[in-house]
């Protein structure tokens, strides 16, 4: 759980990026329908959760910065009997005056009156420039002539790069739950029909743990489905003889997990899925051991690239010279993907990579990544020795990176061949 004062402390944290005489607003995000007049579970937008750790919908929060001092301000549904009845219970103004340190709250029917009373001597607005909002559109009618427009979301997800101790105690506790649900499914690939019940059984152990979101929809993909990346339709049969990859995480009180593993539905890995199995593995765990503060995520993926190009060469997947081969960007063709991403409260974090003037950003401690090489083979490319055809694997891990290296996340997720089988 994330303290109030955390949440207090990172509001001033973006202060400091807004100039003098600033107004910022950062929206909720909007109840997503469905079809007809249902909804999608809700949601809250990332980047207001990391400011306030409010969950409705329909709120908002501005800042109002004078030249050094600054105040913040809620705006929340107010409480409604009728629609209560029908939606749940809503915190309400007087509630959140109780629970969150705001200098204010209140109703978000207000907003445009209230705002309006901040708006003189004020010269830059901040918003989010990809989010619509009423709300926002209200503030750029009436600044549109006399003030200068910044864009809000970089400066705070920029801040959500560096990850704090509370946060990483939400991942590990994702992950915890993650490493169930994937050792569950290599006990039970032997025993399943469909990729469809290997992937009940792992989003059964999400939701009965106490994650109640997945942090993306899950790939259960069996034989050549695994060649399609973001294979989400779970449909096919489980087939004895081929390889099951499961890209699955759970959504721990909003902080994400993202693991990947490729195991064998009859429990029994092939030799020939051995030696593709292995060759990844040992580019991922090269690629890991690298990760230390003042190295550039891209020199990772370039050294992944590197290392599986001269695997494949060694298997006889690809011909020629890897320097070669690389300079032709002939490995793409297996392996299409970067190393990884950020993570955290968004799966594919949506923190910079780069800095303001475009340089690519070092690692530093309390970052946390994705580590995710893999090789696919599709089951039609003749020019691939035959046993390997048909066969897609990666295999991910969550690492933090520390001030004199890194932590694997994940680690007790067992991805070893004789630790898979024994399950």
């Amino acid at each position: 759980m994330i303290e109030e004062q955390e949440y207090k402390k990172r509001r001033k944290s973006l202060v400091k990026t807004l100039k003098p005489y600033s107004i910022a607003i950062v929206v909720s995000a909007n109840l997503q329908t469905r079809s007809n007049d249902t909804q999608y579970p809700y949601r809250q937008n990332s980047n207001f959760y990391y400011l306030t750790g409010f969950k409705e919908e329909n709120s908002a929060l501005l800042i109002i910065k004078k030249k050094k001092s600054f105040k913040s301000y809620l705006f929340v549904q107010k409480k409604d009997k009728t629609l209560e009845l029908w939606t749940g219970k809503r915190v309400g103004v007087k509630r959140a005056k109780k629970l969150f340190s705001f200098d204010d709250v209140f109703t978000i029917d207000s907003l445009q009156e209230q705002s309006s009373l901040f708006l003189k001597d004020m010269k830059n607005f901040y918003f989010d420039f990809k989010v619509s909002s009423k709300y926002i559109e209200f503030l750029q009618l009436k600044t549109e002539h006399f003030y200068t427009y910044h864009n809000l979301a970089s400066s705070i997800e920029k801040l959500r790069l560096i990850k704090s101790p509370s946060e990483i105690a939400l991942i590990k506790k994702a992950l915890t739950i993650t490493k169930e649900a994937h050792h569950k499914a290599m006990e039970l690939s032997r025993s399943l029909k469909y990729e469809y019940e290997l992937q009940a059984e792992i989003e059964y152990i999400f939701k009965k743990e106490g994650a109640y979101s997945d942090a993306y929809t899950s790939i259960v993909a069996c034989g050549n489905s695994a060649n399609t990346l973001h294979y989400i339709e779970n449909s096919k049969k489980l087939v004895d003889g081929e390889l099951i990859l499961i890209d699955a995480g759970c959504e721990y009180d909003y902080y994400a997990s993202d693991i990947t593993r490729t195991i064998p539905v009859s429990g029994k890995f092939s030799d020939a899925q051995k030696e593709l199995y292995e060759m990844v593995l040992d580019v991922e765990k090269k690629i890991i051991e690298m990760i230390k503060p003042e190295i550039y995520r891209s020199d990772l993926h370039k050294e992944s690239e590197r290392l599986l190009c001269e695997g494949m060469v060694n298997l006889g997947i690809l011909k020629g010279s890897v320097k070669k081969l690389l300079k032709k960007q002939k490995h793409k063709k297996y392996y299409p993907h970067g190393i990884g991403h950020w993570m955290g409260l968004d799966v594919h974090d949506a923190s910079p990579y780069k800095d303001n003037k475009g340089k690519e950003l070092k690692l530093c401690s309390g970052m946390v990544m994705t580590i995710e090489p893999g090789i696919y083979i599709d089951k039609n490319d003749t020019s691939v020795p035959k046993k390997y055809r048909g066969i897609g694997i990666r295999i991910e891990d969550d690492i933090l990176v520390t001030e004199d290296g890194f932590e694997n996340l994940s680690e007790d997720i067992k991805k070893e061949i004789k630790e898979i089988e024994s399950l």
